[in-house]
């Protein structure tokens, strides 16, 4: 018996890695040590850049929005979701990004699908000057259908000691700023794909009047990166701190970063919570308050500046051609957030 007889495919696994290697030298930073194919990536750190450098670290996936990107056979748009929720994740922090490793997961090696997925990885990477030093590429025939897959991205980035974001002067009295986002991100799709697909019975070329646009188009949107727009606030020192609304929504990300004996009240009429939100909301019945549990509305970053510094921080993130929005304040509390 061969592999190929129990479902894996060796040279369709090096078809693909080959082209991996290809796309990740474009994305290839001075502090690339080697390349692709060892055992482990290598990354010099340029210790002059920084004063005392603090290393930032996450890892997340993409959930359940493979599942429309399986459906439409698209998948160059996922990659640059996986890339750019990590790059906003240790930007909370006020890391700059240095590299960055990825897992893939088929039920059948395609190296076409693969490829397709690389390419949208390398091109975020590349867009946050980000080098993808290595990952893992598994075929893997009895934990996934021929189709399906799995993507997971780890990050590592740094920031001086001196300079890290963590929410420690945030007080009430401070000001919050929303930063809109591209639609659903990557979260909440088990709940959208379930008004969608199961209860109005649409398929992913449907298209949906309230949207203006197709399932597969409002729902494959990609999860926008900060990292630019935001660097000259973190330049300049005007943010004390950041949340990336993801999983769980404005509630459960904004009390991540508030200090004890503070709350935040969210001004839920400042901003207009997009077309998207609406139609899911009414096709689905969802209360409100689970809409803003669920998915992030239309906020996808919140940064928290002190009431000194709000205008000139809404100044300079306009001047970038950003939509900054003046969305609520820091009150006494017990890190609640009010909406």
């Amino acid at each position: 018996m061969r592999y190929a007889e129990a479902g894996v495919d060796i040279s369709r696994a090096e078809q693909a890695k080959e082209r991996i290697r290809r796309m990740a030298s474009r994305t290839f930073t001075r502090g690339v040590v080697g390349g692709i194919g060892a055992f482990g990536g290598l990354f010099a750190l340029d210790v002059k850049r920084w004063h005392e450098p603090v290393l930032v670290s996450s890892t997340d996936g993409v959930g359940t929005k493979l599942k429309i990107a399986a459906a439409t056979g698209i998948h160059s748009t996922v990659g640059g979701d996986l890339v750019n929720h990590c790059v906003n994740d240790i930007l909370t922090l006020g890391a700059e990004p240095l590299f960055f490793l990825d897992y893939l997961a088929l039920g059948r090696m395609d190296p076409d699908v693969v490829e397709q997925l690389v390419d949208g990885i390398t091109r975020a990477c590349h867009q946050a000057d980000c080098a993808l030093v290595g990952g893992e590429t598994a075929e893997l025939p009895d934990t996934y259908a021929p189709g399906e897959y799995d993507l997971a991205g780890f990050i590592v980035g740094a920031v001086d000691r001196e300079r890290l974001v963590e929410g420690r002067d945030i007080k009430a009295g401070d000001r919050l700023i929303g930063l809109p986002s591209t639609g659903l991100h990557t979260n909440g799709y088990s709940l959208a794909r379930g008004i969608v697909f199961d209860k109005l019975g649409l398929k992913v070329d449907s298209f949906v009047p309230e949207v203006g646009d197709t399932v597969a188009g409002a729902l494959l949107r990609t999860h926008r990166s900060y990292l630019h727009c935001v660097r000259a606030l973190l330049e300049r020192r005007l943010v004390k701190g950041m949340a990336h609304i993801t999983g769980g929504g404005i509630p459960g990300n904004l009390s991540r970063i508030l200090p004890e004996r503070t709350g935040a009240r969210i001004d839920r009429d400042s901003w207009t919570v997009p077309s998207l939100f609406t139609f899911l909301q009414a096709a689905g019945g969802v209360p409100r308050d689970e809409m803003f549990r669920a998915f992030n509305m239309g906020i996808g970053l919140i940064l928290a500046c002190a009431a000194a510094d709000a205008d000139l921080a809404m100044g300079i993130l306009k001047d970038q051609g950003e939509d900054p929005k003046p969305i609520g304040e820091i009150v006494s509390g017990n890190r609640e957030v009010e909406l």
